[in-house]
């Protein structure tokens, strides 16, 4: 997906945690936290490249979008802990 990452809002109590895989308990809805988590320093990579080249802004929106990735990572795992 070019320019960013979309997300569904879960409830806390909806995702459960198999491995590096959540799923959602009523939905068809998984998630590989590793491939989240390469897609995020994927991200963080081409934000160097850039910055070296001096795209500056550009750099700055990858970091960003890696950063939303790895809050979201963050919050399966915080839902998959707290449910």
């Amino acid at each position: 997906m070019a320019g960013g990452v979309l997300f569904a809002a879960l409830p806390a109590q909806a995702a459960t945690m198999s491995g590096s895989h959540a799923a959602v308990a009523r939905g068809a809805v998984h998630v590989n936290i590793d491939e989240l988590r390469q897609k995020s320093a994927d991200l963080k990579s081409k934000a160097n490249q850039l910055d070296q080249m001096g795209e500056h802004d550009a750099a700055n929106r990858a970091r960003d979008d890696a950063h939303a990735i790895d809050n979201q990572i963050q919050a399966y795992l915080d839902a998959e802990n707290n449910a």
